[in-house]
């Protein structure tokens, strides 16, 4: 059986390879890494990448849910790029793990006018 995590291509990777890959805003600045993937169940596109922000150490972490379309593979950075500054993430929505938390229409929708990314909802 072939091991897929170990498959390169120049537009397709594996999902575990992306969990832990650093997000940078466009000056350059690292915000900070992929957690996870959100995928639509029926069409199996990525529709949020969830990333860690903030805290020391992993205390004080927050998890947010970026956009896809928001991010921009960078090959010279070995990461992605989003057009956001650490400011507009402090107030961004995020997801608390500690709290049952339900993702909704209306928060998918909220988060997409966040970022002014096409709605998926």
């Amino acid at each position: 059986m072939t091991d897929v995590t170990k498959i390169t291509s120049g537009s397709l990777i594996a999902a575990d390879k992306v969990n832990g890959t650093t997000v940078y805003n466009t000056a350059g600045e690292k915000l900070g890494s992929v957690d996870d993937i959100m995928l639509d169940k029926k069409s199996g596109r990525a529709i949020y990448a969830v990333m860690s922000f903030g805290g020391f150490l992993g205390m004080g972490e927050k998890q947010h849910p970026l956009p896809w379309s928001a991010l921009t593979y960078d090959e010279n950075k070995g990461g992605f790029v989003v057009n956001l500054d650490k400011q507009k993430l402090e107030s961004a929505p995020t997801i608390d793990d500690y709290e049952d938390f339900e993702w909704t229409p209306d928060y998918g929708r909220a988060v997409d006018k966040y970022y002014g990314a096409p709605t998926y909802w």
